[in-house]
């Protein structure tokens, strides 16, 4: 059963801003790895912990959280 995916305002004005190629594959990668597997970004430790990050590309990485049976995605 997949994750429900909630968005801030920020990540979708932070997708809206992505190249073409980037949204197709921040879409990919939010619908067929974090909504089904969520655990499987990096946990991050420190100030951030509770949090996990998935790389997008380089420089771009997709920030989110889980909670119970929905993720919040905060920042692309």
């Amino acid at each position: 059963m997949p994750y429900t995916l909630y968005f801030t305002k920020k990540a979708q004005k932070d997708i809206q801003r992505l190249s073409p190629k980037l949204k197709i594959k921040a879409k990919a990668i939010l619908r067929n790895k974090i909504a089904y597997e969520p655990r499987a970004g990096k946990p991050l430790i420190g100030r951030l912990k509770g949090y996990y990050s998935v790389r997008l590309s380089y420089q771009d990485r997709i920030l989110y959280r889980i909670e119970e049976d929905k993720c919040i995605v905060l920042t692309v």
